[in-house]
């Protein structure tokens, strides 16, 4: 029987696994370090092992020890802005609050004029990332939905997106979609208008999908359905986001097993570029709500155990709001990127953490040893290394958007971007 309490499976760690000694830890950190991959089982003891200060820190050593000779001093930065195009959402997670049913005061769908707007104070403000962000198929939940789109000459939401990113990339941003589940033909659809795509894989666990769980409610948040879209999107050669959320009630074992799915999916189509660990913070009017999340030293466990064990060309990525407290820390196990970082929209997703400010990230990420550089929605190795893995539209508009190095520079002075 699931239980009750979906945080309660967290709370289990390695009260049944064997006991791994600092000593053993440390021997195979340093052979990660070396080029070694850790196999199934050394991942599946070193995570859970996570609450033993020793190990965690020779965990946290050679994450970074990966990261520097990977990247050196540089952490990165997507000055971005957020756009969520529709706050419509067919899936009903037990601990979200973006989606609104369409009777709420608080629903709204962009129409094309506002993400013009948008993208206009995204340009004004140095951004060159636009995220579109928006609930799973809301029109096959919603009538009124289905009959809006209707009166604006659109069939699906894809339609929606398509046209927003569009007049993104022709008014001077470059578009990132993360639309949820898409089929392998919108994905297509989409790729000539969108530099980057993605979709937090968040949990493999098949366990939070039944009754009283926290995706109990969410068909999109089937694994098997979030995988295969992972697939098609490296068929497609898409440059992809994945990641992992922490502490929605999954167990040691299952975020292990998380990881090995996203590390397997990077190895088989090369176009995973990031990995975001994103830990789970309660928000009121929610059913979970009292959930307890992971406390900050797991967090950092499994973001040292993700730089470990993920391909060294998939950046590790953590958002700076939503570890405000612990950002040195962050960065000494492994991060190498803080996501999008908006000086215009707040976080839509979690509108109760608030960016920081570009000026204080950067300050912050100095005074932890490290030099903070911004990108865009592709990262410098990949405009540079990666060519084919863009539609010949994307490519022919990356230049006007990086300088040499293929970090952020606006380059274009036309009138559309000014």
């Amino acid at each position: 029987m699931p239980t009750a309490d979906p945080a309660a499976a967290a709370s289990r760690s390695s009260a049944s696994s064997p006991s791994l000694s600092p000593r053993e830890a440390e021997a195979w950190c340093a052979a990660v370090v070396d080029g070694q991959p850790l196999d199934r089982a050394q991942a599946e003891a070193l995570g859970g092992a996570l609450h033993e200060a020793p190990i965690r820190a020779r965990m946290a050593e050679a994450a970074r020890a990966i990261k520097v000779a990977r990247t050196g001093s540089r952490v990165t930065v997507s000055r971005n802005i957020f756009i969520p195009l529709t706050n419509l959402c067919r899936n009903r997670c037990s601990y979200c609050t973006f989606a609104k049913q369409p009777d709420s005061a608080e629903a709204h769908t962009y129409t094309i004029d506002e993400v013009e707007e948008a993208v206009r104070g995204g340009v004004a403000t140095g951004c060159v990332e636009a995220l579109m962000c928006l609930g799973d198929k809301p029109e096959i939940a919603y009538k009124s939905y289905r009959e809006e789109l209707t009166a604006r000459g659109l069939q699906t939401t894809t339609d929606l997106i398509l046209d927003a990113c569009r007049i993104t990339c022709e008014k001077g941003m470059l578009p990132h979609t993360n639309a949820g589940i898409l089929t392998k033909e919108e994905m297509a659809r989409l790729r000539p208008w969108n530099a980057s795509m993605g979709l937090m894989l968040e949990t493999t666990s098949t366990r939070l999908r039944q009754k009283g769980m926290p995706h109990f409610h969410a068909p999109d948040k089937e694994p098997a359905t979030r995988i295969k879209m992972h697939e098609e999107a490296g068929e497609l050669r898409i440059p992809f986001t994945s990641g992992m959320l922490l502490g929605i009630g999954e167990n040691d074992a299952e975020r292990v097993d998380t990881l090995w799915t996203i590390k397997d999916l990077a190895h088989r189509y090369g176009h995973i570029q990031e990995a975001i660990i994103q830990p789970f913070h309660p928000k009121p009017g929610t059913k979970m709500r009292a959930a307890s999340p992971l406390d900050d030293d797991r967090v950092i466990g499994w973001v040292a155990l993700a730089r470990l064990l993920l391909p060294r060309e998939v950046h590790v990525q953590a958002p700076p709001n939503l570890g405000a407290d612990m950002l040195p820390r962050l960065l000494d196990a492994g991060v190498d990127d803080w996501g999008g970082v908006s000086p215009v929209t707040v976080d839509f997703i979690n509108p109760e953490a608030p960016w920081p400010a570009l000026r204080a990230l950067r300050e912050d990420t100095e005074q932890a040893g490290f030099e903070l550089f911004e990108r865009g929605p592709v990262y410098p190795d990949w405009i540079l290394e990666r060519p084919e893995m863009f539609d010949p539209n994307i490519r022919a508009l990356l230049p006007k958007y990086a300088n040499d190095e293929g970090y952020a520079q606006r380059n274009d002075q036309s009138e559309e971007a000014a």
